[in-house]
C-alpha cells in the first residue's frame, strides 16, 4: 500500500492484474455527500475511446467497501474498490526474461525477487482508475468551496495547440475524444494517434490544467508548498516525465521585468495582467489561476521490435509487445491529471486554509 497526504490521506493498493485495485481516503469531512453519478462520469472520461484506445474494456465500477451510509461519509474514511475482470496475464511471461524498454520491468525485477510483470503490476497506468474515483470526490468538495479544476490536451506528437484560452473554457475538452479544444484539433490529434498505431508505434503529448478560485495566500510552505504538492501528485502518474507551472522553462529566456506578474486592482480585487508564474509564488497562490502543464511519454508498449537483454543468458536480445495497448494515453490522462490535482488541492485546503 502506498500513501500520500497530510489531513487528506490517500492510500493506493492492488496491481494491474490482481483481483482488484482500490484506494482508501482518510480525513474526509464527516457528513460529506458523495455523488456516485459524478464519479461514474469522471471514470468514463478515463476509459479508452473507440478507435484510438486499447481494446481492453473494464467496467470500472466503484464499490464502496467502507465508510458510506446512504451516500454520506460516516466516519471520515472511505474504502473504494474496483474489480479487475478483463485480464490476460500469460501474455506477459516472456517479459520476465526480456524486459520491455520504457517499462519498470528491468529495475523492478532487480529490486523485487517476486515481482510479477503481468500488466505492469503496481507500476501500471491501470492503478490510476481508483485515483480518478478519489479525485471525483475531491473535485466535488472543492466545487462547494468555489474551486474548479479543468484540463485539456495541449499537444499530441507534433500536433500542438498554440491558441490561448481563458481558463473558463478548459472544460469544453470533454466534448472531444482526444480531449482537444476544437473539432479541427481533435481530428488532427486523432490522425496522429492512428498513424502511430499503424506503424506499430506510439506517441505522447502534454496536458494543460487550470485550478481557479484559489484565494491569495492559499497553500502550505516549503515541502508542503502548493506547487510542490501538485507536482508530486503529477509525477505519481506513471507516464509523466515533466511538470511546469506558468511559463515554465520558457521563463528562463525572459528578464525579471518581463517575467514578474505585476499587480493591479480591478473591481476592488488584486489581480495582474499576466500569469507567467502560473498562479503560484513562494509556494502560495497569488490569486491568479493555478496553471500547469504535464508531459506524458509515448506508451512504452509497442509492437515494433526493440532491443533488450536476455536476463537468463545475459546477452542482447529483442522484444515486441503485442496485445491490447493504447497507441497514446494522453486523452485518458487528462482525467487523471484533474483528479490528482484535486486530491492535492483538497489536502491543502484541509491542512492549511485556516492557519
Amino acid at each position: 500500500m502506498y500513501s500520500v497526504g497530510n489531513r487528506l490521506r490517500l492510500s493506493l493498493f492492488g496491481k494491474s492484474h490482481a483481483d482488484c485495485i482500490g484506494c482508501i481516503l482518510e480525513g474526509l469531512p464527516i457528513g460529506m455527500k458523495v455523488d456516485r453519478e459524478y464519479i461514474e462520469q469522471q471514470m468514463a472520461l478515463r476509459k479508452p475511446s473507440d478507435g484510438i484506445g486499447t481494446p481492453r474494456k473494464e467496467a470500472d465500477s466503484v464499490v464502496f467497501e467502507h465508510g458510506l451510509n446512504d451516500d454520506v461519509v460516516s466516519d471520515g474514511t472511505l474504502m473504494m474498490v474496483i474489480y479487475n475482470g478483463n485480464r490476460n496475464s500469460s501474455a506477459y511471461d516472456k517479459f520476465k526474461i526480456r524486459p520491455r524498454p520504457g517499462h519498470a520491468d528491468l529495475p523492478a525485477l532487480f529490486k523485487f525477487k517476486d515481482y510479477d510483470v503481468a500488466g505492469g503490476a503496481q507500476f501500471s497506468g491501470r492503478m490510476t482508475a481508483p485515483l480518478v474515483a478519489a479525485g471525483a470526490i475531491a473535485k466535488k468538495y472543492l466545487a462547494h468551496k468555489g474551486i474548479e479544476i479543468h484540463a485539456f490536451t495541449r499537444s499530441i506528437g507534433d500536433v500542438v495547440d498554440t491558441d490561448k484560452y481563458d481558463v473558463s473554457e478548459y472544460g469544453r475538452s470533454v466534448s472531444f475524444r482526444t480531449r482537444a479544444m476544437s473539432p479541427e484539433l481533435d481530428s488532427e490529434m486523432t490522425q496522429t494517434i492512428l498513424d502511430a498505431g499503424k506503424d506499430e508505434d506510439s506517441v505522447g503529448g502534454t496536458v494543460e490544467c487550470a485550478v481557479t478560485g484559489l484565494p491569495i495566500g492559499f497553500g502550505g510552505e516549503w515541502f508542503d508548498a502548493l506547487d510542490v504538492s501538485v507536482a508530486r501528485m503529477m509525477f505519481s502518474i506513471p507516464a509523466v516525465k515533466g511538470v511546469e507551472f506558468g511559463k515554465g522553462f520558457d521563463i528562463t529566456r525572459m528578464r525579471g521585468s518581463q517575467s514578474n506578474d505585476q499587480y493591479t486592482v480591478r473591481g476592488g480585487k488584486i489581480t495582474s495582467d499576466t500569469n507567467n508564474m502560473g498562479g503560484v509564488t513562494g509556494g502560495l497562490s497569488n490569486g491568479m489561476p493555478l496553471v500547469f502543464r504535464v508531459a506524458i511519454k509515448p506508451t512504452p508498449s509497442i509492437a515494433k521490435e526493440q532491443r533488450t537483454v536476455n536476463l537468463e543468458t545475459m546477452t542482447e536480445d529483442s522484444v515486441s509487445v503485442t496485445g491490447r495497448h493504447d497507441p497514446c494515453i494522453v486523452p485518458r490522462a487528462v482525467a487523471v491529471v484533474e483528479a490528482m490535482a484535486a486530491i492535492a488541492i483538497m489536502d491543502q485546503e484541509l491542512s492549511f486554509s485556516h492557519i
